[in-house]
């Protein structure tokens, strides 16, 4: 049980991380959207954002297999592109924050594959989403198990 519904006691803080999200889900292409908001909510325990990117992700036609391997994307570079391997190593890096977490080698690796106006995109998405983890989390929200969202 959800402990309050954000969007109904705080509807002005929520709307803006709407906002957010909008902005992201447009500046990101699909794919790496999802590789990222999965990675970053592995990342954070949040079983809602898990749940809800897993399926999302393979609703967009992402590999199961793929998707599995975003939680050891390190170990399984053989499933991603060299850009979404430089984006989920600044997802990790941002979502992790510390002295020593967005260095000057991670933030390279992924300039050679996007340019400011894509990474900037893809901070937001990466920041948008440890947003939504935190509320998640906060909240207690779980992953809807019904009719409608079945475990399969």
């Amino acid at each position: 049980m959800t402990r309050i519904d954000m969007s109904r006691t705080n509807k002005l803080g929520y709307a803006a991380v709407i906002g957010m999200e909008a902005y992201s889900r447009k500046a990101v292409e699909p794919r790496l959207y999802e590789l990222i908001k999965l990675r970053a909510s592995l990342l954070n325990g949040c079983g809602f954002c898990v749940d809800m990117h897993a399926t999302d992700g393979a609703k967009r036609g992402i590999p199961q297999r793929t998707l599995h391997a975003v939680g050891a994307w390190q170990h399984a570079k053989g499933f991603f592109s060299e850009a979404e391997l430089a984006a989920l190593a600044l997802t990790d890096a941002i979502t992790k924050l510390g002295p020593d977490t967005v260095t000057d080698e991670i933030w390279g690796a992924a300039a050679e594959h996007f340019d400011e106006g894509e990474l900037g995109g893809i901070v937001m998405a990466i920041s948008t989403i440890n947003v939504w983890n935190r509320i998640a989390i906060a909240t207690e929200m779980a992953p809807p198990i019904d009719d409608k969202h079945p475990v399969v």
